[in-house]
């Protein structure tokens, strides 16, 4: 629902009469007072930082002290004062109440209550009184408070004049008709900044502002000033003007980042001296220079220009309404004494500090209370109409309703040092402004402000009527341009809603050699460029080098693995033809220690640059190698399955166990697999280029993955069935039978190659590591759980206890008891016993005579399994 402007102030205002239960104020609820036959409110900002404290029934803010509201506050007490010594009024004593805003918005209204309250003269049903003993209200600081404030003075015509208060939309006499200010609008500031702007031909600049309306239609104002100049504006960026805002460090920080990355070289703030303090401080951490333009909220701040390391952020300029004397105030300053009757609680408070009388006067630069200075003098030129006053006596009724004071105020016209002042139509001073030049004192690190020049709002130009001093080394004008020059590496990009181009990088596969450059050229002949090259480049082949980290940590494990099978064969080699090389399998280690070896070599493979016949052969001699290996477990496995099939099974079983034609017909059916692999679907390489990078990774492709899943899949098989075999003869005594070793390697072969399937289906960039990995650790379970047990025998037990002899006894002695018999695998060539008596089973050792019943055997063996 829409309501008429004027409706909205009085919402405002029973909305914060609800805060309590009731208004009940005190005398010296404000900051100071002093008392008078017509009272002037003053509403300053003297705090900066705002803490909130709410309960069911009031709103508390809890503040600090800021110097620059204090002298503008005190500046009005002294103008006051003056005027009181003075026979302008003669007959009539001006007081004064001085409330705090705390720069936020909702206080400024409850201050202004209380302006209008003073006395108790407000009911309890905080009706606004149509004669209160403030007739007129100086403030506020900030055009955020002033835009609340001034919609509720307007609804009863209380005047208002702001010496500080600049947003455009004040100007709106409909909705503010009671507002006056000392100065021009934002209008006219925006147009002198834009002025400014182009009298050094700095069209690329940067703009920084708060959220508040001051803030916002400031930018709003600049933004249109600047496009009608051609101005364009390399960022636009927003801070909370509320110092207590969460993010307010976070932003901070982020609008530093934008301004060190962007290319212009100027920076407009139309922001609060505290945030821009906040962002100096930033700014001088990181390092980072700029020309800054200062609005006129904080283009005179003397607690900026003292800041650590000021010197170093660059140059600094700013604009200022129209300064001038203010006749003994620095005596006023430097002596603090008040008039007889008088309270000044933010006075006090400034003296618990410590701080001695002068030093406000170096604190703050006292030229600025000019307007503070004019808005007291406009009141008394009004009442002096408005009061009939004469040379002796101001006969008019004193008690009268604050718009006739409004009505006076709109019609005076005064001299003060040679300027006329009076308010247009729109409410506001037309007395231009002042170019501030922040120039840096070496010898204490600080800035001064220098007058260089004026605008005149009449004529809107800038006249430059002093010598400024640039930071840079050379001391010239610096160069913020939107159409700067590109350099290589970049190309023009012309903007569709901006008057000039902006810079781009050159793409991948793109380059620029020169400047300005239309376009970015592309790349020939095979090279490449990355994002902003002046030139193109070969790209760079990458593939496992020798010296790389793969390569170091894939040879180290493969020369291990060598390290171990010549262990091995050491140890066999010195061991043959005695119990342990024959209960180890006699020949059968040998052939398995071949197809470890060639698994080995394939992991070599891996590593160089691959070519046709490198991916061929790593994948072939795995594929041979380890169904060589894993063709003689078989044979192992079969051997223990067979030798304790019952009697009636083992004549038929004996048939199909031959050694030799497992081995060869296993490894022999892998060779038929990988010549049909390598004839309609071989390996081949293959180079991966990207885009994003002068990388051309060479690598191999196994084709469609078809042949290669067929090889891995049939060594697979042949690892199942071994695993199957062993699992089958699971219940054989301990002592007879290798078949946890055999189940243990092929399970740790199983599931590192099914972890490795869908790693290689997903086409992982790290499929070749994995796949290399998975080599290693499945011949590495070989060695372990079959040759490494030999190792122990052969190197750890007594030589009495590896002879033929101790192996038949403890066969003999401890049949009662499987579990220690010591282990012992069959042989091929077994000698088998009657149907109901196993009398030996070759060994490995020779044929032991075993004079048990079979049935006993297997009745034993299966109660100590189960």
């Amino acid at each position: 629902m829409f309501l008429p402007d004027f409706y909205w102030p009085l919402i405002g205002f029973l909305i914060l009469a609800g805060f309590g239960s009731a208004c009940e104020y005190s005398p010296g609820i404000c900051g100071a007072w002093a008392d008078g036959d017509i009272r002037i409110g003053v509403l300053s900002s003297f705090e900066y930082a705002i803490v909130l404290i709410s309960n069911q029934d009031f709103h508390h803010f809890l503040c600090r002290l800021n110097l620059i509201s204090l002298v503008r506050t005190l500046a009005v007490v002294h103008t006051i004062e003056t005027i009181n010594n003075s026979s302008f009024l003669p007959g009539v004593r001006l007081g004064y109440y001085i409330c705090d805003t705390c720069s936020d918005a909702s206080k400024a209204i409850q201050s202004t209550e209380q302006l209008l309250a003073v006395n108790g003269t407000l009911t309890v049903q905080c009706e606004v009184l149509e004669r209160p003993n403030v007739k007129a209200i100086i403030g506020a600081r900030f055009s955020e408070d002033s835009l609340a404030v001034a919609r509720l003075l307007s609804l009863y015509m209380v005047p208002q004049i702001s010496t500080t208060s600049s947003a455009q939309t004040l100007s709106d006499r409909v909705r503010y008709p009671a507002f006056l200010r000392t100065m021009p609008s934002d209008v006219h500031q925006t147009k002198a900044l834009v002025n400014f702007m182009k009298h050094f031909h700095w069209d690329w600049v940067g703009v920084v502002c708060g959220d508040d309306d001051y803030g916002k239609n400031a930018l709003q104002s600049f933004l249109a000033d600047s496009e009608a100049a051609d101005i364009c504006h390399a960022f636009k960026e927003v801070l909370p003007h509320y110092l207590a805002h969460n993010e307010i460090d976070k932003r901070i920080q982020e609008v530093a980042e934008t301004i060190r990355l962007s290319e212009a070289k100027v920076v407009v703030l139309i922001l609060k001296e505290e945030l821009v303090s906040k962002l100096f401080k930033e700014m001088i951490q990181q390092n980072i220079s700029r020309t800054w333009i200062a609005s006129d909220a904080w283009s005179m701040s003397r607690n900026i220009s003292q800041m650590e390391g000021i010197n170093q952020v660059g140059d600094i300029f700013g604009f200022t309404f129209i300064t001038g004397p203010n006749p003994g105030f620095k005596e006023f300053l430097q002596q603090l004494t008040l008039s007889p009757g008088s309270v000044n609680l933010f006075l006090e408070e400034y003296k618990q500090l410590g701080k001695d009388a002068g030093f406000l006067t170096e604190a703050v630069d006292i030229s600025m209370t000019y307007g503070e200075r004019l808005a007291v003098w406009s009141i008394a030129h009004a009442l002096k109409h408005l009061l009939n006053c004469n040379e002796t006596d101001c006969p008019g009724e004193r008690d009268f309703p604050p718009w006739k004071l409004l009505k006076e105020l709109k019609k005076i016209n005064f001299t003060m040092e040679n300027q006329t002042f009076y308010f247009n139509a729109s409410g506001n001073f037309m007395n231009g402004y002042d170019l501030i030049n922040w120039q840096p004192q070496e010898a204490s690190g600080q800035r001064r402000f220098v007058v260089v020049g004026n605008y005149n709002l009449t004529k809107r130009e800038v006249h430059i009527k002093a010598p400024i001093i640039w930071s840079n080394p050379s001391n010239t004008v610096p160069v913020s341009m939107c159409s700067a020059i590109c350099p290589p590496g970049t190309a023009k990009k012309l903007l569709k809603t901006s008057c000039c181009h902006n810079c781009t990088q050159c793409l991948e596969g793109t380059y620029s050699n020169g400047t300005n450059l239309p376009n970015c050229l592309p790349c020939e002949n095979d090279t490449w460029s990355l994002k902003g090259w002046t030139s193109c480049k070969p790209k760079e082949e990458y593939y496992w080098k020798w010296d790389g980290s793969h390569a170091i940590v894939l040879l180290t494990f493969t020369a291990i693995g060598y390290l171990l099978l010549l262990f091995t064969l050491i140890i066999l080699l010195v061991f043959y033809g005695k119990p342990v090389m024959k209960q180890a399998g006699g020949t059968l280690c040998f052939v398995m220690m071949v197809g470890l070896a060639l698994s080995y070599t394939s992991v070599i493979l891996f590593i160089g640059k691959p070519n046709v016949h490198i991916c061929r052969g790593r994948q072939i001699l795995y594929a041979l190698g380890f169904s060589l290996t894993v063709s003689c477990i078989l044979v192992k496995a079969l051997r223990t399955f067979v030798s304790f099939l019952p009697l009636y099974r083992q004549e038929h079983a004996k048939r199909f166990y031959k050694p030799p034609v497992i081995i060869t017909c296993g490894t022999l059916i892998q060779v038929l697999i990988c010549i049909l692999w390598l004839i309609f679907d071989s390996p081949a390489v293959e180079a991966f280029k990207s885009d994003q990078s002068l990388i051309i990774t060479v690598q191999c492709n196994e084709g469609s993955g078809i042949g290669f899943g067929i090889m891995l899949c049939y060594i697979a098989v042949l690892a199942f069935v071994c695993f199957l075999m062993a699992f089958k003869g699971r219940k054989v005594p301990q002592a007879f039978n290798e078949t946890g070793h055999i189940i243990l390697s092929m399970l740790i072969y199983l599931f590192v190659w099914v972890c490795f399937t869908p790693v290689y289906i997903s086409k992982v960039n790290e499929r070749y590591s994995i796949q290399a990995a998975a080599i290693l650790v499945s011949c590495y379970g070989v060695i372990l759980c079959h040759f490494a047990p030999k190792w122990y025998m052969a190197l750890c037990k007594k030589k009495e206890q590896l002879t033929r002899e101790a192996y038949i006894a403890r066969a003999n002695n401890h049949i009662d008891s499987v579990d220690l018999i010591p282990e012992i695998t069959l042989e091929p060539g077994f000698i088998m016993g009657s149907q109901h008596t196993i009398n030996s089973v070759d060994t490995g050792l020779g044929s032991i005579n075993l004079e048990f019943p079979y049935q006993t055997l297997r009745k034993r063996t299966r109660s100590k399994s189960i």
